[in-house]
Order: structure tokens, then C-alpha cells, then sequence
């Protein structure tokens, strides 16, 4: 006899990866057991896919409810969902999409998919108090290159090689003309996400400036981070993070320091 746990995996690949095998582990009571499981199973679909498309309304309207639809059901079957948390569910989608051969023809695609993911993870990032500054005020001044900052959970870094801010914005705005003018060719874009109490905020920032809060946002020391971008002026970009609260604590790393920055 199969234990518990084996009955509930292989029901839970009935569902998932609509295994008929598991029906004989299912009570019919006036159904086949076959379409009671598929039951289940479209439900499943429905759930997952309508969390999918909260969480990529601009790809949800680029490539119409019938593609999405269908691309959601080969995602959610290939990757289910391993938490109860939907609103957590979908972050492979734009990896998903650049392998995906239909959708081929639209390049800035997966792009505008890992953009929707860094503004769907930051409206559902928890509230942190930032980083208080008088911490870093009690660092020692041998140290501050070792600083290692832990960024806001709302804070991402995204790179892409279209323009899909703009894309983004037009088509959430349904703005056809707007989207229309957009020079796919324009060249790539880095961009800063961030909830504000506003609300979530994209910011384009240059290259350089982007490489600098990448690594800071990677927990990197901050000679790490002006490694990454001897182009910058680290101070005043890091006074900027710290004002906007990007920053909500940090760590002294102590690995050995190969730079000559502080030499």
C-alpha cells in the first residue's frame, strides 16, 4: 500500500502535469475520476495563469490573452508554483520567454517581462525602515571600504537591450502612438526599480551609475562597487542611495581587499 505522502505526490502530478496514473488514488462519487481530476487540474491552471497575468499585465497586452494563456499553461506546467503565496509566483517567466519559440518575433519581450517582475516584486516587498545613518557614522574610517549594504527588499536593478521602460509605459498607458514612436533599436536601457510612497518608480540611470548601485545592491563592499565603476563620483551616489533609503542595514566584509582605490 502507498503511504500518504505517495498518494499526495502522485495526485499532486495529476494535477500538475495532468497525470492520469493518480486516478486511481481518486474517488469517482458520480464522476469518472479522470474528469474529477481534470477539474481540479484546470482550476489549478486558471489560479496560476491569473496570477501570471497580475503579474505581467504589459506582456498580457502585447501579446494578447490567447497567447498568454497558452504560454502560461507550458509555464506552469514546466514551473509549478512551491508556495502558497501567488503573488510571489512567476519570477522564471521572462527566462521562460526568451526560450520560447513564438515569441522569437518580439525580442524586448522577456525585457519588458523582468522589468514587470522587479515592479510586481517591489509593490509586494514588506515595509523596512531604512538604514539608520547614525550606524554608519560609528564605522571606523579603515573600514568604510569593507561596508557591505543590505538593499530595501522594493529595490531591483534591471538591464535590457531595448528600450522597455518606454514600451512598458505605452502600453500600460494604451497609448498606440506612444508606442509607435518607440526605436526598438535605440539601444539598451538600465534601470532602477524602487516603491516609494508614492507608489513603484523606474528610473533609467547611465551605465556606470548603474554598475554602482548593481553592486551595492549585490551586497558587494563598496570598494567592490567602485571597482565596478571607477567612471563614477562614489560619494555623491551613495549619499543619493542613502537619502532615497535604498538601504535598509549592512555588514563589515573582511575578505582581503586587491584594489589599490584606498592606497
Amino acid at each position: 500500500m502507498p503511504t500518504l505522502l505517495e498518494i499526495q505526490q502522485a495526485v499532486g502530478r495529476g494535477i500538475i502535469a495532468d497525470d492520469e496514473a493518480a486516478a486511481r488514488y481518486v474517488l469517482g462519487d458520480g464522476l469518472p475520476p479522470e474528469a474529477r481530476l481534470r477539474i481540479y487540474r484546470n482550476n489549478f491552471i486558471a489560479n496560476a495563469t491569473t496570477a501570471l497575468r497580475l503579474a505581467y499585465p504589459a506582456i498580457h497586452r502585447l501579446v494578447g490573452a490567447e497567447f498568454f494563456e497558452g504560454a502560461a499553461r507550458i509555464f506552469i506546467t514546466n514551473e509549478p508554483p512551491r508556495r502558497a503565496d501567488l503573488a510571489a509566483y512567476g519570477e522564471g517567466f521572462a527566462d521562460f520567454l526568451g526560450g520560447f519559440p513564438p515569441a522569437g518575433t518580439l525580442p524586448y519581450l522577456p525585457g519588458v517581462a523582468r522589468l514587470e517582475w522587479a515592479v510586481n516584486r517591489a509593490l509586494h516587498a514588506p515595509d523596512m525602515e531604512p538604514l539608520d545613518l547614525a550606524r554608519l557614522g560609528a564605522v571606523a574610517a579603515a573600514d568604510y571600504d569593507r561596508i557591505a549594504f543590505l538593499p530595501h527588499p522594493s529595490v531591483a536593478l534591471v538591464a535590457a537591450d531595448h528600450p522597455v521602460d518606454a514600451v512598458w509605459r505605452a502600453v500600460l498607458a494604451q497609448d498606440d502612438d506612444g508606442m509607435a514612436a518607440i526605436d526598438l533599436a535605440a539601444g539598451a536601457v538600465r534601470l532602477l526599480v524602487e516603491r516609494r510612497a508614492s507608489g513603484v518608480d523606474v528610473t533609467p540611470l547611465e551605465e556606470p551609475a548603474w554598475r554602482f548601485a548593481a553592486a551595492l545592491c549585490a551586497s558587494r563592499p563598496l570598494w567592490r562597487a567602485i571597482e565596478a565603476a571607477p567612471e563614477v563620483e562614489p560619494a555623491t551616489l551613495l549619499v543619493e542611495h542613502l537619502a532615497a533609503g535604498r538601504f535598509i542595514g549592512f555588514e563589515l566584509d573582511h575578505s582581503p581587499i586587491t584594489s589599490g582605490l584606498y592606497s
